[in-house]
């Protein structure tokens, strides 16, 4: 749904205009992939370029915005009481169905310091959630975090090479070959 534009109301309209950017860049990296044009993501907020460069000066600080809320989502299921380490890889599974952009984006940036916060927030998510799935024998000992986080980057990649209405499957496939995959 494209939003028609909104007169100009100055610097009252920032935390707004973010918001809607924001959501707008969710949508467009989703349908679209992360090359997407800018232009498209101004135009689907409602919102003239030049306010989308005053937010976001580069393609990688909107992404970086949209992603942050990726990552918020998994730290919130990983501090919810009796959440387990498969809580999580549905979450990240159910995040890259929807779009694997948030995953290529951290594989591409992951020697940038805002990029690899990222992949240490998944990081710390994932190993919060090691101990008791190994505890229960759900995960081996010797699988680590750097085991789980390469089983991730296994399925955005399979995943950014199917199309969307298969990729609830090929997900599942993928798991099924790896000994810590969602139950």
């Amino acid at each position: 749904m494209t939003i028609s534009p909104r007169a100009n109301r100055g610097p009252s309209a920032a935390p707004e205009n973010r918001a809607a950017l924001i959501g707008a860049a969710r949508m467009i990296f989703a349908t679209r992939g992360l090359d997407a044009p800018l232009s498209a993501v101004a135009k689907e907020a409602g919102v003239g370029q030049g306010s989308l460069y005053r937010h976001f000066p580069t393609r990688y600080s909107l992404a970086l915005a949209v992603f942050e809320e990726n990552a918020d989502e998994l730290e919130s299921i990983a501090a919810q009481e009796g959440s387990t380490l498969s809580d999580v890889l549905r979450a990240i599974t159910a995040q890259a169905i929807v779009s694997t952009a948030f995953f290529e984006m951290i594989e591409i940036e992951k020697t940038d310091d805002a990029g690899r916060h990222l992949i240490d927030r998944i990081s710390s998510v994932v190993e919060s959630k090691l101990p008791a799935a190994r505890a229960a024998g759900r995960v081996a000992d010797c699988i680590t975090t750097e085991d789980v986080l390469l089983g991730i980057a296994m399925l955005a990649g399979a995943l950014a090479k199917t199309v969307h209405d298969e990729r609830p499957a090929v997900a599942t496939r993928v798991w099924v070959l790896l000994p810590f995959g969602p139950d």
